[in-house]
């Protein structure tokens, strides 16, 4: 199947971003006497919004969650969240489908305003026709309504729509959305999640995207 519009996560997809969040999660979680935090737990944050992490986590109410993403944030926004490195082979996926004629779009769970700046930095703003990503008080880590907003502003049929993301929550926005998914294995989440979450494709290598995508 031929699609037209390619919908991309970032943190997991195609930004290695899991020191930035990582280690800035875990200067907040210090800031908040909770230290030493093992490695897995810590990962849990490369996806969901902040504060459903740090709720759902560590079991925070919202005034304590709150705080704990001001803290984060008050580390992250200097030059911590450009400590990324792009997935190897990413770029040429994104170039090949501009070249191919098709139209590549971020859809991610990060504030749409660190994407942006990240993208820029990285040289790759170019490369999308549109992107979007909640604002600052938006905490919710359902992305099918980023992805609905992207279809609605764009004018897209579901059909020439497909979302590639590496955890459950990307799968999930994309079958409630009812467009069709990539699950990638390379990121943050598990095979096991992207087979649950009922991907349409799961592919291990960011080269293994174009057939699918083309």
């Amino acid at each position: 199947m031929s699609y037209q519009y390619l919908m991309f996560d970032l943190d997991g997809t195609i930004t290695d971003s899991g020191h930035a969040i990582m280690s800035s999660v875990s200067y907040a979680l210090d800031h908040m006497g909770i230290t030493d935090q093992p490695e897995d737990k810590l990962r849990r944050f490369v996806g969901p919004s902040l504060m459903d992490s740090f709720r759902g986590i560590y079991g925070m109410n919202d005034e304590d969650a709150s705080e704990a993403v001001r803290l984060y944030r008050s580390i992250y926004e200097g030059e911590r969240m450009y400590e990324v490195t792009l997935y190897p082979g990413i770029v040429d996926v994104l170039r090949t489908n501009i070249e191919r004629g098709q139209k590549n779009i971020l859809v991610t769970s990060k504030p749409h305003v660190f994407a942006e700046k990240i993208l820029e930095r990285l040289g790759l703003s170019d490369l999308f026709i549109y992107q979007t990503g909640p604002e600052f008080d938006d905490h919710s880590s359902e992305k099918v309504r980023l992805i609905n907003k992207a279809m609605k502003d764009l004018g897209l049929d579901p059909d020439a729509c497909i979302m590639t993301g590496d955890t459950h929550f990307d799968i999930d926005g994309a079958v409630l959305a009812g467009i069709d998914s990539i699950g990638v294995t390379y990121g943050y989440g598990t095979r096991a999640e992207l087979e649950l979450a009922q991907a349409n494709y799961i592919v291990d290598r960011t080269e293994d995207l174009l057939p699918i995508l083309g």
